[in-house]
Order: C-alpha cells, then structure tokens, then sequence
C-alpha cells in the first residue's frame, strides 16, 4: 500500500464572490492549508495477487483429475463427446479473450465490408461486361 499525503487549500467549499481587499491594501486574507493523510490500495497488486491464486487453484484442479484419470483413455463409445466438451471449453476459453469492439466501431467496420462489397461488385460487374463484349467480337 502506499501512503499518499495530499494537501487541501480547505476543506469547506471556496466562497462564490472573491474575498475583497481590506482597505490597508493588504493581500486578501487565504484559507488555511490542511493536510489530509489518504491511504490508497494499490489495485494492480492485488489483481496481480487474485490472479495467482486462481491460477494455483486451476491447476490444482487440473492435477487433481489427472491423478483421477491416471493416463488411462476413456471408453471407445464415450471418447466423441469426451473430445467435443474439450472442444466446447476451448472454444469458450477463447471466446471469452476476444475483446468485442463497441457500437460505434462495429458501425464503421459494416460500412466498410458494405463499401468495399460495392466496390467489388462494380469491378467485376465491368470486367463480365468487357469479356463479354470481347467475346461477341470472336464469335462474329
């Protein structure tokens, strides 16, 4: 943790108007400075600290079916849906890595397949035409 010492001008709200000269011509009069001591946690480390023990925990799991299974191979007609839950918890291990984009680029991303769709419909529409214009010439 770390011991942070921030320093205040005040802790009541400064007055709306600013505060007037006296008439000695003197600085206006400032508010006292305290000092607040703020003890903030320092969130990456416990992240860093959470993460490592449910990493421990996953492998010990992990150890602890194998030792369970003890290297032997699951029964010849339950092997294809043994390997289709592995399948399933890999594909859902990866799917929740993906970082989905927001609204607002999403939008830019279909404007841009639909952009570039045209495009590409354009050209080979002109190419079709072109060959087969080419091609009426031949066969005359």
């Amino acid at each position: 943790m770390a011991n942070i010492t921030r320093i205040k001008a005040s802790d009541t709200p400064a007055p709306k108007s600013a505060p007037e000269k006296s008439r000695m011509g003197d600085e206006p009069e400032q508010p006292p400075i305290t000092r607040k001591k703020v003890v903030v946690k320092d969130k990456k480390q416990e992240k860093i600290k959470n993460k490592a023990t449910r990493k421990a925990e996953k492998a010990e799991k992990r150890a602890n079916r194998e030792a369970e299974n003890n290297g032997k191979k699951p029964f010849i007609l339950i092997r294809p849906f043994v390997y289709l839950g592995r399948y399933i918890r890999g594909a859902w291990r990866e799917l929740r890595q993906v970082r989905w984009p927001n609204r607002k680029t999403t939008w830019k991303m279909v404007l841009a397949v639909l952009v570039y769709t045209a495009l590409f419909v354009v050209i080979i529409t002109l190419l079709d035409m072109f060959f087969s214009w080419l091609f009426s010439l031949f066969i005359k």
